[in-house]
This record gives C-alpha cells, structure tokens and sequence, in this order.
C-alpha cells in the first residue's frame, strides 16, 4: 500500500479539525497529528517571555510558528515509519504556496516511500468569520476584534501549484460553505481512499 501524508489545510475557521476527526475516524488505518495539540506549550513560551497571548504577533512570528510547524512534520515522518497514513490538521498557510518548501517536501517523502495529498477547504471568508464567532476561541480574539486587518492577510483562493498532473490524489477540493456541500464533498473524499482498509 503506498503511503500517503496527508495535509487537512485552509485559512483558519474553514472546517479543518471537524474534518479531520471525520476522515480519521472513517479510515482504518491513520496516525492523526493536531498542530493545536501544541497550543499549550506555545502558551508558556507566551507566559515565560512575558508576552500578551496573541498568536498574530511579531512575536508568536518569531519565536514559535515555525518552530511548532518543525515539531509537528517530525511527529508525522516519525509516524509514516509505522503506519501507510498519517493526517495533520495545520493551516500551512505559507508552506503550501512555497514551491521550494513543497519540492523539498515531496523528495524527502520520496525516500520514505511516500507521497503528499493536500486535502484544501474551500470555505466562503463570511461563513468562516461567523464559525470564529461561534467557537470563541481566545486564538481568535485579536482576529475578531480585527477582521478587515486580519482577512487582508488571509489567502483563500485554491493552491492550485500543489497539483501533481500524475497524481490524481496530490490536491483534493473539500467545500465546505453549506452542511450540503460539505457532505457531497465527504464522499468524493473517501473515493481517493476506499483501498486503504
């Protein structure tokens, strides 16, 4: 069976983590990585360093997105080693739009037998402000309280340069605007997978 790592990605409020659990507990077999899993330990280097909680500031920029990032791609090539699927939940906002980044990615899963399948959300900006809304998370607090500012940096349109034209399974389109859209779109998901079982 070949082996797949999997990224369930979109701008922030699209329908990642419900998603994600959806697909997870559908498949067989599945290693599933959260990048929120690593909000607590962010939390302290906010509190150690003395810094308000805010991760769209210089400093959450600077000292931990990367760095989560770094944890959560060890944990998933660690996990590829013991299972042919491993999801992880996690924005990618810039990674996913970096060439280089991909390139590198899908050479480094090439020797561990591998390929990537980007799962993208395609998600109305308006349905995602009111699912932020209705979640009051304080990850969201200064987004909320800055909409315009914050969507100004929000890229929604498809990552179309993820798509591998000899792999049908390299970028996959789930909409999720309506509970409508997002079951039909459910479906054809699991069709890409219905051999892994």
């Amino acid at each position: 069976m070949e082996k797949r790592l999997i990224f369930v990605t979109s701008p922030p409020a699209c329908g990642k983590t419900k998603l994600s659990k959806k697909f997870a507990t559908e498949l067989k077999h599945v290693v599933y990585l959260d990048k929120d899993t690593l909000i607590p330990l962010s939390k302290q280097i906010f509190a150690v360093a003395g810094e308000e909680y805010n991760r769209s500031s210089e400093f959450f920029e600077k000292e931990i997105r990367n760095y989560e990032y770094d944890v959560i791609m060890d944990l998933a090539f660690e996990a590829l080693k013991y299972e042919d699927l491993v999801m992880v939940n996690a924005p990618f906002t810039r990674e996913i739009r970096d060439d280089e980044y991909i390139r590198s990615l899908r050479d480094k899963l090439a020797q561990a037998d591998a390929k990537l399948t980007v799962i993208w959300i395609v998600t109305d900006p308006e349905v995602c402000h009111q699912r932020m809304i209705d979640r009051n998370s304080d990850r969201d607090t200064w987004k909320l309280a800055n909409w315009e500012k914050y969507l100004a940096t929000v890229n929604f349109t498809i990552p179309e340069n993820l798509r591998d034209p000899e792999d049908e399974a390299s970028l996959i389109l789930y909409y999720n605007s309506t509970d409508e859209m997002a079951a039909e779109s459910f479906v054809k998901l699991m069709e890409y997978f219905k051999d892994y079982d």
